[in-house]
């Protein structure tokens, strides 16, 4: 098992030393799931939500998250990310919203952080949007599905 990188040998948090590691092309997915009742739904297809696009908005904010990442997440490095996208898409069956955001950049640590933290940002913000109508909305499955890059290689989630 691979030891906890972010702590010192006296247990002190510390942010890890990058600068010997050589920067190579990395990529991370990360996905998040928002469950709310079927009418809910109806209204973010239709447009019907008063604050406006859900999905738009939803979007704009897990971009904006990945980039202020090092910013909520203490010993994440400030990074130089060359692309961020976030996709949303309605799952009638499911009575669901998911999210799928992909962080990219050329570099000396890993983007699994950025990609999380845009995924969960966008998911609630479809939360803040439709909260008026549906408080019971459940935000769930958030997790990092494929990384690559980096001294570690890829990996990818179990399906």
């Amino acid at each position: 098992m691979a030891d906890f990188t972010h702590f010192d040998r006296t247990g002190a948090a510390v942010m890890v030393d990058v600068s010997n590691k050589e920067p190579t092309a990395r990529v991370a997915v990360a996905r998040a799931s928002v469950f709310m009742r079927p009418e809910t739904l109806v209204l973010v297809k239709s447009g019907g939500v008063k604050k406006g696009d859900v999905l738009a908005v939803a979007r704009l904010a897990g971009i904006m998250a990945a980039k202020r990442t090092p910013d909520l997440i203490p010993l994440c490095h400030p990074l130089q990310l060359s692309a961020v996208s976030v996709d949303l898409a309605i799952d009638d069956g499911r009575s669901a919203v998911d999210i799928e955001a992909t962080c990219k950049l050329s570099g000396r640590t890993g983007v699994e952080m950025e990609a999380l933290t845009a995924a969960t940002v966008a998911a609630l913000t479809v939360y803040d949007m439709c909260k008026a109508v549906d408080r019971g909305m459940i935000i769930s499955d958030v997790r990092l599905v494929h990384k690559s890059g980096g001294k570690s290689g890829t990996y990818e989630a179990p399906r």
